[in-house]
């Protein structure tokens, strides 16, 4: 189980979250994840997915249900594709979206993005870097992330951000 320590702008309490993926087969997953609320002290959402991966595309398709405390159920499909700018992968040019519907189909939030992933490996002795910029074309606001090791800081041009500890 996948599990960490969350903190945003826009909760101002500790998250904890956790994530398992069980395998279908060799290339879908189940993947179930959620997230406890340290500050009220009740999970603040839960979601179900299933998610396949087209390896020899790059790209992975997932439909699922979310479950939070203020939205009720919703349902969603999401899509990423990795298109490798370098031939070792380690700068990729990335395209990403997402739509969530309520339960009567009729209330839709799309996201989508476009990003550069440049992976630096071992930078330093026993430390990694993913650096990442891209642009929420619904949002229209471009946004950065870093990530070291555990650690990952997102932030974007609104001022919003958050920072994540891997357990």
């Amino acid at each position: 189980m996948e599990t960490s320590l969350r903190y945003a702008t826009n909760s101002r309490s500790l998250k904890i979250h956790a994530k398992e993926k069980f395998p279908v087969n060799s290339k879908t997953r189940l993947q179930l994840h959620g997230e406890l609320d340290t500050g009220a002290g009740v999970p603040s959402y839960f979601c179900a997915m299933i998610r396949h991966f087209f390896p020899q595309a790059s790209t992975s398709l997932g439909v699922g249900l979310h479950y939070d405390k203020r939205e009720k159920l919703r349902c969603l499909v999401r899509g990423k594709k990795k298109f490798p700018v370098i031939t070792d992968e380690l700068v990729t040019f990335n395209i990403k979206g997402r739509c969530d519907f309520d339960q009567d189909f009729v209330q839709r939030n799309a996201k989508g993005a476009a990003e550069f992933d440049w992976n630096i490996w071992k930078f330093q002795k026993d430390q990694d870097l993913r650096l990442r910029v891209g642009y929420e074309m619904f949002e229209k606001i471009p946004y950065m992330q870093i990530r070291e090791n555990n650690w990952t800081f997102n932030t974007n041009l609104k001022g919003k951000w958050n920072l994540r500890f891997d357990l």
